[in-house]
């Protein structure tokens, strides 16, 4: 049965992206309010747009990164032909991302040129990146006609908390809140020039047990010897006010439990950008990326990076080997910016 309209957007495929692109959503919604919103994309992100009260329905894409299978591409197009979307964007550049809504004959196609993509969309824009630097604008962008003035400032995403499955999450891993809450999200998906060194956060977390908070760890179960790095390198009594939940947590449960969190040290991550989203006080460390392109897009957040002659590289290892972006911001540093932060929230 058709839905009558409305607009399919073809999602991307990193934790990070994907809450960035919710302020395409709200962009969408304040200029359509009457079309409905869905999202297709990978099965891992139905909690993320559950919690982004702009869309209808996430849709899943039962297709691994960087496969093709064109022939399920096509299927899957067929079946949503009969939802008779008015348009779909296509945030992902790959040529594949655009197989769907051209095999579901959605009437306008719209997506930045990236490969070649001539026919698959039809409403093709060409990338002015000095015209829209954030990835959030560029996603906004694909909402308005070629060569925009954008709104300003833009919605930053806003997750909304399942409050009910926050307290489901919180008797199954036996958690409370009697301590003020330092959520810690030491990992990083796209590689270890991103993560600042395991001592360090096991020096802040200590500090911050110290003066009467609670440590909890989040991450992926990619995470865990990181993550099991930090409580080793703390002292014992320590250890005990800090809470490992990396490979435990389902994503779910991860977002719902971050909005418990007082303040957050985050290296630049999906989780990062997952805590902005819930408006926590957050310390972010950038080191090989830049906040130039993807920061924190939260009131109460500061960002820590130290100039290096070689950076920001962008690579997933340290091209020389030093880690100079990293090591040489300080956990006196970081505990100086959370002080800060948590002066200022409590005004």
């Amino acid at each position: 049965m058709g839905s009558g309209g409305g607009i399919l957007v073809v999602g991307p495929s990193w934790v990070g992206d994907m809450v960035m692109a919710q302020t395409l959503f709200k962009v969408l919604k304040i200029q359509r309010p009457a079309e409905p919103i869905d999202v297709i994309a990978p099965s891992w992100s139905q909690p993320l747009l559950e919690r982004m009260p702009e869309v209808r329905k996430a849709l899943d894409l039962p297709i691994g990164h960087g496969e093709l299978k064109v022939s399920l591409r096509r299927r899957l197009g067929r079946e949503l032909s009969a939802r008779d979307y008015r348009q779909a964007i296509v945030l992902p550049n790959s040529l594949k991302s655009a197989l769907i809504p051209f095999f579901a004959h959605i009437e306008t196609r719209t997506g930045w040129r990236g490969e070649m993509r001539y026919g698959l969309l039809n409403d093709v824009r060409v990338l002015d990146k000095s015209r829209y630097p954030l990835m959030i604008e560029r996603f906004a962008a694909l909402a308005y006609p070629p060569d925009s003035a954008l709104p300003s400032p833009l919605p930053w995403p806003h997750l909304i908390a399942n409050l009910e499955n926050q307290n489901s999450a919180l008797a199954a891993f036996s958690l409370d809140c009697q301590r003020p809450l330092l959520a810690l999200c030491p990992g990083a998906e796209f590689g270890p020039s991103k993560r600042w060194p395991e001592h360090y956060y096991a020096a802040v977390a200590t500090e911050m047990v110290r003066r009467g908070w609670q440590v909890w760890l989040f991450g992926s179960a990619n995470d865990r010897a990181v993550t099991q790095a930090i409580t080793a390198a703390m002292p014992s009594d320590a250890a005990a006010h800090c809470r490992d939940l990396a490979g435990s947590t389902h994503l779910a449960q991860a977002i719902d439990l971050l909005a418990l969190a007082d303040a957050v040290v985050s290296n630049d991550s999906g989780l990062m950008h997952i805590a902005a989203a819930l408006a926590r006080p957050l310390v972010v460390i950038y080191g090989s990326t830049s906040p130039g392109f993807t920061p924190p897009l939260a009131e109460h957040a500061s960002v820590l990076s130290i100039p290096v002659d070689c950076g920001p590289c962008f690579k997933r290892e340290c091209p020389l080997g030093h880690m100079k972006c990293m090591h040489g911001v300080t956990p006196e540093s970081v505990l100086d910016a959370l002080s800060a932060l948590v002066e200022a929230t409590q005004r």
